[in-house]
């Protein structure tokens, strides 16, 4: 049986599960190559509007690098291993359609760091979360010491990647590291309560309003502003916001398309 991720779409969401529940869902060398091919299809892919990240198996969501491939290679021949991560979560940052992350378990190093580059995250009850990576001689490299800092505040970020410590679902939520957290046996209807939200919205309102949160973070609020009034621009001349005023005037729900 492969142990490649998932991928089944339906009804404008792709999922897309981690497949390897006997290693903890842990990010090989082909998991990896897997996830930055399915992220640049369903970034092309016009009828996914919204795309679901998880984890198979009730044990964790993902423990991070397969430690077990890379033992025994040379520091000199981790190059391959360490672009391979790095580039799939950022690939995955970079989707123009909001992305959830339901944390079906826990997360650690390079798991916990794929679902930093999600959108939104909702975790189960008894879920651990931490970029453990300097006890193991290591520290954060796909992209843990630049989402974590920006997502829950430098300081907190500091002292859960200095201290290597593991925190709990409910201290996540406390942190703002995940917007819920819930039993196990509701963690789907929890997403799919989400997804219903997502949608009753536009979808290229949806995507334009990502684009402008990710693009003005890091820069000057003039620029920012640039930058969401080009956004803004996109969805003003759409089908879309003729329908979502003339729904509003009409006391219904709208018909979005995307268009």
């Amino acid at each position: 049986m492969s142990e490649l991720p998932l991928c089944e779409k339906s009804d404008g969401v792709a999922w897309v599960t981690l497949n390897r529940p006997a290693a903890r869902n842990a990010l090989s060398l082909a998991v990896n190559h897997e996830l930055l091919r399915l992220a640049g299809e369903l970034g092309a892919d016009p009828d996914v509007r919204v795309v679901v990240l998880t984890g198979a198996g009730d044990q964790a969501f993902c423990a991070g690098a397969d430690l077990r491939e890379r033992k025994g290679v040379p520091a000199s021949g981790a190059g391959p291993y360490i672009d391979a991560i790095s580039g799939a979560i950022d690939a995955w940052s970079k989707l123009p359609r909001p992305t959830l992350c339901a944390l079906n378990g826990s997360a650690y190093g390079g798991g916990l760091e794929l679902a930093l580059a999600c959108d939104l995250r909702v975790c189960v009850e008894g879920a651990e979360l931490g970029l453990t990576e300097v006890r193991l001689g290591i520290r954060p490299g796909a992209g843990g010491t630049q989402r974590l800092p920006r997502l829950v505040g430098v300081a907190a970020a500091k002292e859960l990647i200095l201290l290597g410590r593991r925190i709990g679902a409910a201290r996540a939520r406390d942190l703002g590291l995940v917007l819920d957290v819930v039993p196990a046996a509701a963690l789907r209807a929890t997403v799919d309560a989400l997804l219903a939200e997502m949608a009753g919205c536009a979808p290229r309102s949806l995507a334009k309003a990502k684009e402008a949160i990710d693009r003005g973070i890091d820069v000057g609020i003039d620029e920012g502003l640039r930058i969401e009034r080009a956004c803004y621009d996109v969805t003003l001349y759409s089908e879309d916001r003729d329908e979502g005023l003339l729904a509003f005037a009409e006391k219904r729900p709208p018909r979005f398309t995307g268009r």
